[in-house]
């Protein structure tokens, strides 16, 4: 484990006792509130990534400062990382930014906490077996097909907006089992505009208790999340009269969760979700399956438009397994199909090593409920710990070279000599993303479909700036002109 370097500013709460087992210690870090440093280069409003990359470098590994009177500790090494999400996830709640967004997502598996989330994990398992999953395979590589088909050489595109657009058709397919309706594009264009909001909803003081009063922005959120409740709903109810109907499950997500039972430690079933529950759930799914695999995808390709060798080796993997000639060849091109998954291994280390350089979940928090002792350190309850695997990813103690794009890192022989929590695209514990399975299915076959057939050519001379709201995004469109292969 790294050791902090010496304390430049110790932080007045050091001196704080407990009077039952003494006094705190608190890491190094800012002296006074966050508020005090406002004009500084590295503590801008919906740029969090500046604040903690000044922290890392300033004090070390593990820093603090306060906001609100709160202690906030930031965490860049992979052991305390597995303290908080493994070996002390008991004294551990999601801290306040994520239980904000329960405004949106009301009690969904990224927001709610235990006994709740245990629960609802446990129903909406089934939903994610790997043989449910593997069923999604044809469908997701249905959709990238039809997405390449339609492009033409030398076209150009924003493709941040058309991987958007393509996870769209891959989450209506499997999670609604529908095509792109207007209410799939309306769950779509309320979820954007309520993104689009997210600082404000996660800044402003108690919104839980004023979502009644006319402000602005708290009705603009109202306004989009009363249509987002009413599509989820109708769809909802379309599903529970279908199932009435005695018609087949048709193997979508919202058809296995409304199915879904929980059994209790005796085997009794004891009943399954409300349909608030389940619009819980499908808001939660639709964001964590649909908006990061989307942003995954585009840093994805603009990533291979920088590094042609990696794009050459991506290339022979997919004509080694797919085949690379006309039809009428014996080494015909076709698409990849589920047996084919376990062949495409580069193609998986490059969406992987896309991951690490630009992470949909860039980062996670916790706050304490007890008193915590992380190596040296002992913090009371109450305080926000935050990690970043946006900042972890970058870190040359665990990937020499950060900034260089090699999907080599991640071979098995690379990945088992790294700590666990150096990487952690989908969070880890018990909390560990449900759909996990499911992201890197659809990434591996939507790189794998569209790269058998096109290479894209980045179109501005200045790299792309990321924009750290729920997920990562481009800032800006990502143009890319598209090249047949």
């Amino acid at each position: 484990m790294t050791t902090p370097p010496p304390t430049l500013e110790a932080p007045p709460e050091e001196m704080l006792t407990d009077d039952v087992q003494g006094p705190w210690r608190m890491p190094p870090g800012l002296r006074r509130s966050l508020p005090f440093y406002a004009f500084r280069p590295w503590v801008k409003l919906g740029s969090p990534i500046l604040l903690f990359e000044h922290l890392l470098t300033t004090y070390g590994n593990i820093a603090c400062y306060r906001f609100m009177g709160t202690p906030i500790v930031f965490i860049n090494d992979p052991d305390y990382i597995r303290e908080i999400l493994i070996n002390q996830a008991s004294s551990f709640v999601k801290e306040r930014t994520v239980r904000r967004m329960k405004v949106l997502l009301g009690e969904g598996l990224i927001t709610s906490d235990d006994p709740i989330h245990m629960r609802q994990r446990k129903i909406a398992a089934p939903a994610f077996h790997r043989q449910r999953i593997n069923a999604y395979a044809d469908q997701i590589v249905s959709c990238a097909a039809n997405q390449r088909s339609a492009w033409r050489s030398g076209q150009e595109i924003d493709i941040a907006a058309a991987s958007m657009t393509l996870s769209l058709e891959i989450v209506a397919r499997t999670l609604f089992n529908t095509e792109v309706t207007d209410n799939i594009r309306s769950i779509n264009d309320e979820v954007n505009t309520i993104m689009g909001l997210y600082s404000f909803i996660v800044a402003f003081p108690k919104i839980e208790s004023v979502l009644h009063l006319p402000i602005p922005g708290i009705m603009k959120f109202r306004r989009s999340k009363t249509r987002l409740d009413a599509v989820v709903d109708r769809l909802i109810r379309e599903h529970r009269e279908s199932a009435a109907r005695g018609e087949p499950d048709k193997g979508d997500l919202l058809s296995m969760l409304l199915a879904s039972k929980y059994e209790g430690d005796d085997g009794v079933s004891q009943g399954g979700m409300s349909d608030e529950q389940v619009r819980d759930e499908v808001l939660t799914i639709f964001l964590a399956g649909y908006e990061t695999v989307a942003n995954g995808l585009a840093w994805t390709w603009y990533l291979l438009s920088q590094n042609p060798e990696v794009e050459a080796k991506l290339h022979a993997e997919l004509d080694t397994v797919l085949g690379n000639g006309p039809a009428s060849s014996a080494n015909a091109q076709r698409l990849p199909t589920l047996a084919d998954y376990p062949a495409l291994r580069y193609t998986e280390q490059v969406f992987a090593e896309s991951m690490r350089l630009y992470p949909p979940a860039w980062a996670m928090g916790r706050m304490s409920t007890r008193p915590v002792v992380l190596g040296p350190y002992r913090i009371p309850p109450g305080a926000h710990f935050f990690f970043s695997q946006y900042i972890l990813g970058r870190d040359a103690q665990y990937f020499p070279d950060p900034l260089r794009f090699d999907p080599d890192r991640f071979t098995p022989e690379k990945k088992a000599a790294r700590p666990k929590f150096a990487y952690f695209p989908f969070g880890g514990g018990s909390r560990q993303c449900i759909g996990e399975s499911f992201a890197w299915m659809e990434g591996v076959f939507s790189i794998a479909t569209i790269a058998q057939r096109w290479r894209m050519s980045y179109l501005d001379a200045a790299p792309p700036q990321v924009q750290a709201k729920i997920t990562l995004r481009p800032r800006y469109p990502l143009r890319m002109k598209l090249v047949a292969r």
